[in-house]
């Protein structure tokens, strides 16, 4: 236990430094910026797709078999993950697209707050099973993490938000993963099923974001050439979790 809490401790400060990519609105122009992230996006989507998928599952069904309730407990995760998305309005402006959400500043902190305590469970749930399956989740996790962050400063900011208070309120959202690493760690050892349900969860909860937040992102690209780097891209986010599965 005391190895899984230090590799979790590890992947969660890693994947919580993130928020501070809000510095680089002070140093790079947005609009090069921008032409970046549609690149993240399209890794951040194949690396959620190939953790879904090469690690998991996989890994999940050599543990504990895949039956039923585990197909159950992944349509839930879909199914949580659009509730919440809907909830709190998670349309963030990735580069390619001007977000559609209307919801205060603050709004947009409290769900990022309980999307990143998610995440910090993800981890340490998946450290339980095995530090192959927890690294393939923290690579996966700060994949996304990376537009998301750059996303989340770039709304603060446009809700009224300076540069520093953003950055600021951006890395407390961030430090709430260690909140549900803790939870993960504490219900771990009075209840021994917790990586049985929050796994196949995790994973739909991947597959949503991946499928339906992500890559409409870049989807409908007109441009041939633009569109050929971004394949590239989410192919090359796939390949690193293919790797990690050898």
């Amino acid at each position: 236990m005391d190895s899984e809490l230090a590799y979790t401790i590890g992947s969660v400060a890693v994947v919580s430094s993130l928020a501070l990519l809000g510095l680089l609105f002070f140093a790079v122009r947005r609009d090069r910026l921008e032409d970046s992230l549609t690149y993240f996006v399209s890794f951040a989507a194949g690396t959620l797709f190939g953790g879904t998928f090469l690690h998991l599952l996989p890994e999940y069904a050599d543990e504990y078999g895949f039956d039923t309730t585990a197909g159950t407990l992944l349509v839930s995760g879909v199914f949580l993950a659009f509730a919440l998305e809907r909830l709190f309005s998670w349309h963030h402006h990735h580069g390619t697209h001007e977000s559609e959400s209307t919801v205060l500043p603050y709004m947009i902190l409290l769900g990022d707050g309980i999307h990143n305590a998610v995440d910090g469970m993800i981890i340490a749930t998946s450290y339980l099973v095995s530090v192959r399956l927890g690294v393939a989740a923290t690579v996966a996790i700060a994949a996304h993490e990376i537009p998301q962050e750059l996303s989340d400063f770039a709304v603060l900011v446009y809700g009224g938000f300076s540069r520093p208070k953003a950055l600021a309120y951006n890395l407390v959202t961030a430090l709430v993963a260690f909140v549900g690493a803790g939870v993960a760690f504490a219900f771990a050892n009075a209840v021994e099923w917790l990586p049985r349900v929050v796994i196949p969860i995790a994973a739909g909860n991947f597959v949503y974001i991946a499928g339906a937040d992500l890559i409409p992102e870049f989807k409908d690209e007109p441009d041939p050439a633009l569109a050929l780097r971004q394949s590239v891209a989410f192919l090359v986010g796939l390949a690193v979790l293919y790797v990690h599965s050898l």
